[in-house]
C-alpha cells in the first residue's frame, strides 16, 4: 500500500510540473504575441486555456483523492495541500497569460505607440520567477525559493515605471493616445501580477519543506 501510495504522489508531481509548463508557454507565447503583433499566437494562448483549466481540475480531484483515501500526516500532507495551491496559483497564471493575450488582440490593428523597453524586462522577471519557482519546489530549495519571494520588488519596480511612462509622457500629453496606452498597462500589471501568484508559489515551498508560514512576514526570510 505504501509503495502504491509513493507511486501516486510521483504521479501528482509529474502533473503539477505539466501544469507549470503550460503556464511557462503561456506566458512566453502571450509576450511574443505581443513584441510580433501576432493575432494568431496571441489567439492560441486564448483558445489552450480550456486545457490547462482542464489539468487543474484533473490535479485538484487527485489531491482530494489522495487524502480521502491515505490520510497522510507530516509531510506528505504538507505535499498533497501544497501541490493544490500550487496547482490553484498556476492556473492563475495562466488566465492572467491568457488577459495579456487579449490585450494584444485590440493592440494589433494599431500603429504603435512606443517601444516596447520595460515591458518585455517585466515578462523576463516573471518567467524567471514562475521558473525558479517550480525548481524550488522541485529540489525542495528554500534558498531558491526566498530568492523568488524577494525578486517580487523588481518586478513592482518595472510595473510602476510602465505606469508611470504611460500615463505622464503620453496619456497626459495626449488623450487620443489612451487606446493603445492603456491595454499596454493592463498588461504590465498583469505581469506583476503573475510575479505576485509565483511569489504565493515560492511561500508555499517554504511552507511544505519547513512547515513555516512566511507568507506576510517577508521580514523573516
Amino acid at each position: 500500500m505504501e509503495r502504491h501510495f509513493d507511486e501516486e504522489l510521483k504521479e501528482l508531481h509529474k502533473q503539477i510540473l505539466k501544469m507549470a509548463v503550460f503556464a511557462q508557454e503561456a506566458i512566453y507565447k502571450s509576450i511574443e504575441a505581443l513584441k510580433n503583433r501576432d493575432r494568431a499566437q496571441a489567439e492560441e494562448v486564448i483558445n489552450t486555456d480550456n486545457r490547462i483549466d482542464a489539468l487543474e481540475l484533473v490535479i485538484d480531484e487527485k489531491c482530494i483523492d489522495l487524502i480521502a483515501r491515505h490520510q497522510p500526516l507530516a509531510s506528505d500532507l504538507r505535499f498533497i495541500t501544497t501541490g493544490m495551491k500550487i496547482n490553484a496559483e498556476l492556473e492563475r497564471i495562466a488566465d492572467l497569460a491568457v488577459d495579456i493575450a487579449q490585450r494584444v488582440l485590440e493592440l494589433v490593428d494599431k500603429p504603435v505607440l512606443k517601444p516596447l523597453i520595460d515591458i518585455p524586462k517585466l515578462s523576463i522577471i516573471a518567467q524567471n520567477m514562475v521558473g525558479e519557482a517550480i525548481d524550488a519546489f522541485v529540489k525542495k530549495d528554500i534558498a531558491l525559493a526566498k530568492k523568488v519571494v524577494l525578486s517580487d520588488s523588481e518586478a513592482d519596480r518595472l510595473r510602476n515605471l510602465v505606469q508611470e511612462e504611460l500615463i505622464n509622457d503620453y496619456m497626459a500629453c495626449d488623450a487620443k493616445t489612451a487606446d493603445r496606452a492603456v491595454p499596454l498597462l493592463l498588461i504590465a500589471r498583469h505581469l506583476e501580477r503573475i510575479c505576485d501568484h509565483t511569489t504565493n508559489i515560492a511561500e508555499d515551498v517554504i511552507y511544505m519543506v519547513e512547515g513555516k508560514v512566511v507568507k506576510h512576514h517577508t521580514e523573516e526570510l
